[in-house]
């Protein structure tokens, strides 16, 4: 399936991009001092920050790996996002009066107070490094996505991504990345219920016939209830999500720096509850879509190509199954998704380079305009970096595979560090050993999945969703218990509890 877009649905797609842009060129009018560029000036509504915490959980993986597990398989991912509530309620009692009441930008300037300038540029590289594989991995899937669709080369699309988002970030700051997310959320909600809709009516006995082929095939299943660390069962995966939300609320600069854009807490409070609670249920939409497609090509099989993958399959719907304008309408959404998180991680990267480097290291006096200027170079630069990453993605065997493994790595030992100082008064060199141990134990779980047969035996046994699990506790424990061996020692020599 390779095609030209239509004109109708091309038309489509030139409109949303160009309104993107001339957002970010309205919005650049303001954006004159770096408190501005970075925090939109602490005066957006709850409601808008909202919308753009959601855009930013909503990526294109999202929105086309999502219909994939679920036509593939069952609804087992889902328990991903029954979690995020209670990682919003530990984000509203207390990541975000934390960070409001600190006054800090940056998600980790607290960690130099608490540990030292080592632990802050740590968890400064690992956010970089892993927001660069997340936008070559969501720009390059993306076109992979879509080239299919409307014809146009990889290379172009990862180009078209990467030159747009970085247009509106630059002239725009934060003000135009929140106001265009809230578009973007709303073009594709819009669009992931337009294909909803034309799936279920376009069955050929009618939407009941849904229900029975999904019944009789088990798709609504949330897969298995068994305790088993080795496979992706309900408890592994919820394992993994109360994990990895609690440190997209607490550690991750791109949801973090959003907290102080709203107008005051309460505000800030109120955007963490709409990004979560809209999730839940637009995620469900997402594998709606995919039980649908199974159900739709169960009945119609001659519309769907032999051999074809369970991740191509919405594509191909969307090239096929739509009508003209609405496809349009579609592909934009599936852009929508992808520049969302990408100009968040564009503008959160230059604000971190900006206040834990540039500011830190280089010029702690660096005044407006000089700051300006770093931010405007560090927008391009991190855009230009993420766009040549997707590039480097074409050359890797699995895209997604890729920055998983990426992701497991460089944010894995984040949480453990962040707890370990939040609830414990553990010292510097109890956090330094808890994070070395813990950054071992996720490399060694991370690539031993791919050691050769005659390694099997020292390999991790467990699913690797479970990485960031144990990841973050083997920091926090073997911070505590270094912490509380030292504070033993202390007591031995002096006679003085260090804990106390």
């Amino acid at each position: 399936m390779n095609k030209s877009l239509p004109i109708l649905d091309l038309a489509v797609l030139v409109v949303y991009l160009v309104a993107m842009v001339a957002m970010g060129v309205w919005f650049g009018r303001r954006n004159k001092t770096p408190d501005q560029f970075m925090k939109a000036g602490g005066a957006i509504p709850g409601w808008a920050v909202g919308l753009s915490i959601f855009g930013t959980y909503v990526s294109s993986i999202s929105f086309l790996a999502l219909p994939g597990k679920a036509y593939a398989t069952n609804w087992n991912a889902m328990v991903f996002s029954l979690a995020i509530p209670f990682a919003a309620w530990a984000a509203v009692k207390w990541y975000v009066p934390f960070y409001r009441r600190s006054g800090e930008i940056s998600a980790y300037e607290h960690l130099e107070h608490r540990f030292g300038a080592w632990a802050r540029t740590y968890a400064v590289l690992c956010y970089l490094l892993t927001q660069l594989g997340r936008m070559g991995a969501i720009m390059y899937l993306l076109a992979l996505a879509l080239q299919p669709m409307i014809g146009w080369s990889i290379p172009t699309l990862i180009v078209l991504t990467g030159v747009t988002v970085i247009i509106y970030t630059l002239i725009g700051g934060m003000e135009a990345v929140i106001w265009t997310d809230v578009v973007q959320s709303i073009v594709f909600i819009v669009g992931a219920l337009a294909c909803v809709a034309v799936l279920w009516l376009g069955l050929p006995q009618g939407p009941g016939q849904f229900f029975e082929i999904a019944a009789r095939e088990n798709k609504f299943s949330l897969g298995s209830f068994d305790l088993n660390v080795t496979q992706a069962t309900v408890w592994v995966v919820l394992l993994n999500s109360i994990f990895i939300n609690l440190q997209n609320f607490g550690i991750d600069q791109s949801y973090v720096q959003r907290y102080s854009t709203a107008t005051n807490e309460r505000e800030a409070a109120k955007s963490v509850w709409v990004g979560a609670l809209l999730y839940v249920p637009i995620s469900g939409v997402f594998f709606l879509i995919g039980t649908l497609l199974f159900a739709y090509y169960t009945a119609r099989p001659e519309l769907l190509p032999a051999g074809i993958k369970s991740d191509a399959v919405f594509p191909h719907f969307i090239a096929t199954g739509l009508p003209v304008g609405l496809a349009g309408l579609v592909i934009a959404s599936v852009f929508a998704a992808a520049q969302s998180t990408v100009a968040s991680s564009i503008n959160c990267s230059a604000t971190l380079f900006l206040c834990d480097f540039y500011r830190r290291y280089l010029r702690p006096g660096a005044g407006d305009s000089e700051s300006m200027t770093v931010l405007r170079v560090a927008t391009v630069a991190f855009g230009v970096a993420g766009t040549v990453m997707g590039f480097a993605m074409m050359g890797v065997d699995s895209a997604l595979d890729a920055w998983w493994a990426v992701a497991s790595i460089t944010s894995g030992g984040m949480l453990g560090l962040f707890l370990l100082g939040m609830i414990s008064r553990a010292p510097n060199a109890a956090a330094a050993t808890g994070t070395i141990i813990g950054v071992l134990v996720i490399v060694w779980m991370t690539i031993s999945a791919k050691w050769p047969a005659a390694l099997g035996q020292w390999a991790s046994p467990f699913h690797s969703f479970m990485i960031t699990v144990i990841g973050t506790l083997t920091i926090l424990m073997v911070g505590l218990l270094v912490s509380r061996l030292m504070s033993s020692a202390t007591v031995a020599a002096t006679g003085v509890d260090s804990n106390k």
